[in-house]
């Protein structure tokens, strides 16, 4: 009398990771594309944060903070949170900040040539005003992922940010 045989054959075992392998290459470019979405999200709601927190800190410092935008020769991009002068603070080719003279930086996020997003806006730098909480000029900043989908952040001069999203690429946000 035979007993039965217990487990998986060769072919079996090799048949099921040949299916696997099949599913997971499947499933591995919109695993990319969801994580090049939530990156873009990521940048444009850190973006939106800070720029809310430079308008409050500049109320509460009683001081003129200024939030200046940077592209890098390398083909990335910038911005700092600082004080002082436009002229005053820098984003160097790597990323890094610099600032020179009374100065200071208070936060710098570097974006460089091989991150999946970058910052553009369409003005160099914005001024909070200390007394007002209002910020000069009125901006757009656009925040774009390798793919082409982005995030705009639009600062009025009340200092306030509105969001969208061109053509409601991303969910949560509105149509531009």
């Amino acid at each position: 009398m035979r007993t039965p045989q217990r487990g998986f054959t060769f072919i079996e075992t090799g048949a099921t990771l040949a299916i696997l392998a099949i599913a997971a290459t499947l499933a591995i470019p919109g695993f990319q594309d969801l994580l090049q979405r939530r990156h873009t999200e990521g940048v444009a709601t850190e973006l939106a944060t800070d720029l809310q927190f430079l308008r409050s800190e500049a109320v509460a410092r009683n001081q003129t903070l200024r939030a200046s935008f940077f592209a890098l020769p390398s083909g990335g991009s910038c911005y700092l949170l600082h004080t002082g002068a436009a002229a005053a603070c820098s984003c160097q080719a790597d990323g890094s900040p610099s600032c020179s003279g009374e100065a200071q930086q208070i936060k710098a996020v570097p974006l460089p040539a091989g991150s999946r997003v970058s910052v553009q806006a369409n003005v160099g730098s914005i001024v909070y005003d200390p007394r007002h909480g209002t910020s000069t000029p009125a901006a757009t900043i656009r925040v774009t992922g390798l793919d082409g989908r982005a995030v705009h952040h639009v600062v009025n001069i009340m200092g306030r940010v509105r969001s969208c999203s061109p053509r409601a690429e991303f969910g949560g946000y509105r149509a531009c």
